[in-house]
Parts: structure tokens; sequence; C-alpha cells
């Protein structure tokens, strides 16, 4: 049964079994499975709907991933419109290289744009199943995580009053900047970072992309990659310093370095078109551990961050999302508490898998853009690796997909 949301000014106490902080793919997916069994909870957003719905973020799916999501009925539209990728394109040392990694594992990605994603999310949770979601709440904050009574305040965007909800869970679902991860114990809590100590300028084009799949540019001059985001928007990425500045990179700098860096012998011309997005993203990596403690348990870019490098940051969270909605659902609805206290190793095995083959693909991309002959001549071997081992691209394969971590 629907728990309806008091109206803001009612002054009436709330109560939901589960709050969700967080309304991203991770936050959603928690709240939706948990709606599909008849449990109770409250979503807080601090964003509005129309921002999430168009927020540029990743758009790659493993295809582990939409089974997840096909097997909850939260696939529908993706099956329909998402694009189906069974290859991928490496450029290096003036010649192209295709991978065909469908071939070599019968398995494929999905391209289908995280703001779609999210938009069937909303529409699932709050519109068909009547899941309670308040958008554009302020200072959130959570309390007595640690006992048997949590709960979450924040401030009501429409009265400006200060709202609390209690509850038995509390699911941090709102990044790397939410207020979940800082509500952790600092003295409880190691952090583990890697810093790649490159940027990537990352740029959506208003622009077909130039071939059917993704492409990686590994170039002295170096990184460039192109990421199909639909039939006129293709994302973009650029090597550059760490903490550089958008305004060096104007339209004609940046399609002259793609130009150079995704070239190769026989290739046709970019197809080039209006830059309506330039952000530099700092490479980098966390991992947050323990991802819960007491009632609280973190998803997502709260409990870890894995640089775009390899695409896996929105595949993880949806790993997340599932093992934590199922864990809530069956200690709810069961007390079967099993799931909620294997749920952080369960995560983390995937996570550093993960974590291990970004670290291991970055070596691939930046290697000869180093300037260092040593590091530039590993990077170069790797790469022809894939192409002369089958070992070496069977392996390179399953890890690109996801489908060697089992769990």
């Amino acid at each position: 049964m629907t728990h309806p949301l008091p109206p803001a000014d009612s002054g009436a106490p709330q109560r939901f079994p589960v709050v969700v902080v967080g309304a991203g793919p991770a936050g959603l997916t928690v709240g939706t499975i948990l709606r599909a069994a008849s449990v109770d909870c409250l979503v807080l957003e601090t964003e509005t709907r129309e921002f999430i719905e168009q927020r540029p973020r990743a758009g790659v799916i493993e295809e582990w991933a939409v089974r997840g999501l096909e097997k909850r009925g939260l696939a529908r539209n993706l099956l329909d419109r998402a694009e189906l990728h069974t290859a991928c394109e490496f450029r290096f040392d003036g010649e192209r290289y295709r991978f065909p990694y469908g071939e070599l594992t019968g398995s494929h990605h999905f391209v289908y744009p995280q703001p779609l994603l999210v938009t069937d999310l909303v529409r699932e949770y709050a519109d068909a199943r009547g899941g309670a979601i308040r958008f554009g709440v302020r200072d959130v904050r959570l309390h007595d995580v640690d006992s048997d009574r949590p709960s979450v305040s924040y401030t009501c965007p429409e009265t400006g009053e200060r709202q609390v909800v209690h509850c038995d869970f509390v699911a941090g679902c709102d990044g790397a900047r939410g207020v979940s991860r800082a509500s952790l114990p600092p003295e409880r809590v190691r952090i583990a970072r890697h810093d790649y100590g490159i940027g990537w300028l990352a740029l959506l084009a208003e622009a077909p992309p130039s071939t059917d799949c993704v492409l990686f540019g590994c170039h002295e001059s170096g990184f460039a990659g192109q990421m199909p985001r639909g039939p006129e928007v293709t994302r973009y990425y650029l090597q550059c310093p760490p903490g550089d500045d958008v305004e060096n990179w104007p339209h004609e700098r940046v399609w002259s370095e793609l130009r150079e860096r995704l070239g190769a012998a026989g290739v046709p011309p970019l197809t080039e078109g209006r830059l309506i997005e330039k952000r530099v993203l700092d490479m980098h990596d966390y991992v947050v551990e323990p991802m819960a403690h007491g009632r609280l348990f973190l998803a997502g870019d709260a409990a870890h961050l894995v640089a775009p490098i390899a695409a896996k940051g929105m595949n993880l969270a949806l790993h997340d999302a599932f093992l934590l909605g199922d864990a809530l659902v069956a200690r709810l609805t069961t007390g079967d508490g099993s799931g909620l206290d294997g749920y952080a190793q369960a995560c983390l095995r995937r996570v550093w898998d993960y974590q291990e083959f970004s670290q291991w693909l970055s070596e691939v991309y930046h290697g000869t853009a180093a300037g260092d002959p040593f590091r530039a001549g590993t990077a170069l071997a790797r790469l022809r690796r894939l192409f002369t081992s089958p070992t070496a691209a069977a392996a390179f394969a399953e890890q690109y997909l996801g489908t060697a971590a089992r769990y």
C-alpha cells in the first residue's frame, strides 16, 4: 500500500521504512525495487526533476546491468531505444584496429544516455508506482544512523520549514559530494584514492558520430575518445592537463586536436559540429570502506568513484542498487538480514575489479603521451597484443564488458 507523503506544511510527522537520499540511477533503482515489493520509501533530491532528467552523464550500460533492469521491469524504453554496440576501435601508430568483442564473447554494450534512464526511472517510481519523492530539498542531514531509530531532516523548498523523517534504514545514493558519505564517522572510514595526474576535456558535439562504434585514439599528443550518444549528438574526450581551463580550448583547437589524435590511414574525416558542452574532468578514483555504518548504506558514487576511463561508473551504481534494494526488501518483508550483512563485501568485489581494469586501461590510453619512452613502448606493446593474442583479446573483452566479474 502506498504511504502518502504529508503536505509540506502539514506539520504531520513523517515515517517511512526507508529514506533514499539522491535521485540518480542508484537511488531511483533502489526506490523502485522497494515500491515493487510494496515497501514504502521516500526519495529526497536536492535538484529539480527537470534538472536530473537533463543532466548529461554516462551512456554505456553493460549487458548484465540491462538484464538486471529488465528483470525488475525497468528496461522497456531502454530495450526499445538503446543502440547495441558489438565492437570498438583503437587508433595508434597511424593505423586503425577494430576490436569485435561481440564476436569474441557473444555479449554487447547498450548505449543509452543516463538522462534517459533517469527519466524512465523517475516515471516508474513516482508516476507509475506512486513512490514518494521530494525535489529541490535543502540542507539534508542524517541523524542517529548508528542506532535502530535513524532519521533524516531537510528544509522544505516550498515553506522553508525543517522537516524530519523517521525511518528504519537510509540508502545514501547522493554522489561524491553528498551528505551521506560525509555522515560516516571519520575514525571508522578508510578512503582509498588514486589520482592519475591527468585531465580529460569532456565535450558534447551537435554532430553525428563519425563511426558506428566507440573510438580510442592513443597518440603521443594525448588520448582522444569518441563515444556515440545518439544519431545527432556525440561525446568526445581529449586528454589535457588536470585543472585546465575550458577557455583554453576554443572550437578550432578542439577539432584540430581531435582530427590529429583520432587520425589514421584510410579513415573518413570527423563529422564536426557545434560544441554544446565543455568540462574538464580530473581523472581520479576512490573507494570508501566500509560502505555501511549502522542503518546507513552507501551506493553509487557516494561509495566509490571510478574515472570514466573504462565507462564503469553507472554500471557499478546499478550493481549496488540491485543488491541493496533486494537486501532491504528481504529485511523488511521477511526479516532476513543476510543480504544487508553481506552487502558491502559483495559490492566491493566488483568495485575493485573495475578499479583495477580502469588503472590498466589508463596506461594503454595515456602511456604513449607520457613523455617517457619506456611507458610509451609498453603501452604500444599492450595495444598490439590485443590484436595478436587471442588470449589477451578474450581477457580484455571480458573486462571491458564486465562479464568477468560474476558475483
